[in-house]
C-alpha cells in the first residue's frame, strides 16, 4: 500500500535538504500548467521552503484555454508568479530557421522555450528550477528533452501518475487540479489518447508487473526501450579510458 502522508514528508524533508546542499536560501521556480504535476511540486515546495520562497511561472502558448487553472493553483498557495506569454518566441523562432520543421520539431519547440524561460527567471530570483515530470511520463518517455524533462530538482520522478495524485490530496490541493485530465497543452490530445493506454494501465503495470492487454505490454516495453536515452546522462567520450578487448 503506498502511505502517501508519509512519503509526502519525505518528499518535504528532501527539497529542504537539497536547498540546504545546493542553494541556501534560494528560491524554488516551478512551471505552473495547472496540471496535477506542477501543482504538486509547487505544493511540495511551499510546505518545504516556506510559500515566499516559490515562483509560479505561467507560460501560454498564444491562448491557453485552461489557464484558469495554474491561476487557481497560484492564488491557492499564496505564491508570487509571473505570466510569459512563449508565443512571439516561438514563431520568431519557427520563421527564422530557414527549413521546413518536422511536425514533432514543431510540437517540442514550446516546451525547450519554456524551460528557457524558466531559467532566464530562475537566474533573476537566485532560483533553483523545479523538474515536474513523473515516473509514469518518464517510463515512455513521455517528455521533451530539455524541455519539461530539465531542471535542477525534481521530487516526483520516482512517482507514478496514480502516487502524485495521491500525495495531492494529502497536501489538500483543489480536486480539480488533482483530477484534471492530463494533456500536453501541445496537441489538442489528452496524454492517453496520445500513448494508446491509460495511466492507471500504465502505473499497474510498473507498480505490479500486471497487465491484461498484450498488445499495450508491448507498447509500453517499446516506448520505454526506445526512450532510455533521455533518462541517462549525455554519453561523453573520455579520451582517457581504454577498453581493453581480449580475444579467447
Amino acid at each position: 500500500m503506498f502511505d502517501a502522508e508519509k512519503v509526502k514528508n519525505e518528499c518535504v524533508q528532501w527539497i529542504r535538504d537539497f536547498f540546504e546542499e545546493n542553494g541556501k536560501g534560494c528560491n524554488a521556480v516551478v512551471g505552473i500548467s495547472g496540471g496535477k504535476d506542477s501543482s504538486v511540486v509547487a505544493a511540495l515546495c511551499a510546505e518545504a521552503l516556506g510559500k515566499e520562497r516559490v515562483i509560479g511561472v505561467l507560460m501560454p502558448n498564444g491562448v491557453q484555454h485552461d489557464i484558469n487553472m495554474a491561476e487557481m493553483l497560484v492564488e491557492h498557495l499564496g505564491i508570487r508568479s509571473f505570466t510569459v506569454n512563449i508565443k512571439d518566441a516561438v514563431d520568431g523562432l519557427i520563421g527564422h530557421i530557414p527549413l521546413e520543421l518536422s511536425p514533432q520539431s514543431i510540437t517540442n519547440l514550446p516546451p525547450r522555450i519554456r524551460m528557457a524561460a524558466l531559467y532566464a527567471v530562475s537566474q533573476s530570483n537566485n532560483g533553483r528550477v523545479a523538474n515536474t515530470c513523473n515516473l509514469s511520463e518518464d517510463w515512455v518517455g513521455y517528455s521533451t528533452r530539455y524541455g519539461d524533462s530539465a531542471g535542477d530538482f525534481s521530487p516526483c520522478s520516482q512517482l507514478t501518475v496514480r502516487e502524485v495524485r495521491a500525495i495531492g490530496r494529502v497536501l489538500g490541493l483543489p480536486d480539480v487540479l488533482v483530477d484534471k485530465v492530463p494533456i500536453d497543452g501541445l496537441c489538442g490530445k489528452t496524454d492517453e489518447e496520445n500513448l494508446g493506454f491509460t495511466y492507471d494501465e500504465l502505473d499497474t503495470y510498473l507498480r505490479e508487473g500486471t497487465i491484461e492487454d498484450p498488445a499495450k505490454k508491448e507498447k509500453i516495453d517499446r516506448l520505454h526501450r526506445i526512450n532510455q536515452f533521455k533518462l541517462r546522462l549525455m554519453p561523453t567520450f573520455d579520451p582517457h579510458i581504454r577498453t581493453i578487448r581480449e580475444d579467447f
